[in-house]
């Protein structure tokens, strides 16, 4: 077997320069409203919760089409349980959701698709779901933001070392099946990343240990690469590339913050079992 050519360092590193200046646009954005928090925050995280929707909805079903009434359940459910959990309570916003979901399911099954109505469902109870854990996680002052910011970074870190380590390092891939570029190197890269960003903060923070946190950064890294792999393995079920084209470089805000998603539904569940932020340990 002839011997595998490494690619030249202009092709392996093509997309950089549009995947840098989108990351640092949409980042400073983000970054803002998160640390104004209150509305500002809770529109950012609405609206993307809404990108989000909306695309997995796409990819689901096909449509590049205008918006269908299962969507906008759909839609509504991620954006409602949002707004409900900042204005009334965590509780009453996974109960907006359910609601929802149900009715974009119903649409479903009176139009024929139990399939989509399935799809529909999981797909809204996981984003919604994790935009909720997000926002309590934003919420949770005095450490609010810096947890936020926290868990944001850890999550960029893993995809910023799995980027570059699977790239220059290469080796066994992690999940051909799923995601044919991710390899073992890039998880390693990845985590060792999210743990050094995980040791900043705890240098940075007082009162927070700084083993403990690492670890946790660590954990955060794995169950974002999680995420990221469950949403390719959706993609490749239904032959789709990217779930959209709203960030260029990355593809769709599904393609960016899948990570994210899952990154934020483990912390949010922690910070809720421990009865305080998951940053503080």
């Amino acid at each position: 077997m002839a011997a595998t050519i490494p690619s030249p360092p202009a092709q392996r590193f093509g997309d950089l320069k549009t995947r840098i200046a989108t990351a640092v646009g949409a980042a400073t954005v983000g970054l803002v409203l998160l640390y104004l928090g209150g509305v500002w925050a809770m529109l950012l995280i609405a609206g993307l919760a809404a990108a989000m929707a909306w695309e997995y909805r796409s990819v689901t079903l096909h449509r590049s089409g205008p918006c269908g009434f299962d969507a906008a359940l759909l839609m509504g459910g991620v954006v409602g349980a949002v707004v409900v959990a900042a204005f009334y309570s965590t509780p009453a916003a996974l109960f907006w959701l359910l609601w929802m979901l149900a009715g974009s399911a119903l649409a479903d099954m009176f139009a024929g698709r139990r399939g989509a109505a399935v799809w529909g469902a999981l797909g809204g109870a996981y984003i919604g779901g994790a935009a909720i854990a997000f926002h309590y996680i934003r919420v949770q002052d005095p450490f609010g933001f810096a947890a936020a910011l926290w868990l944001f970074l850890v999550v960029a870190a893993t995809d910023i070392g799995g980027y570059f380590a699977g790239r220059l390092v290469g080796g066994p891939k992690l999940w051909p099946q799923v995601s044919p570029k991710k390899t073992w190197a890039g998880l390693g890269g990845g985590i060792g990343l999210s743990v050094l960003v995980g040791a900043a903060f705890g240098h940075a923070v007082e009162g927070v240990s700084l083993l403990p946190v690492c670890a946790v950064s660590a954990a955060a890294a794995v169950i974002s690469q999680g995420g990221d792999l469950a949403e390719s393995a959706v993609k490749r079920h239904f032959g789709v590339k990217d779930a959209g084209r709203l960030l260029p470089g990355h593809g769709g805000a599904l393609d960016r913050f899948d990570g994210l998603l899952a990154a934020s539904l483990a912390a949010g569940l922690l910070a809720w079992w421990r009865g305080e932020t998951v940053f503080i340990w």
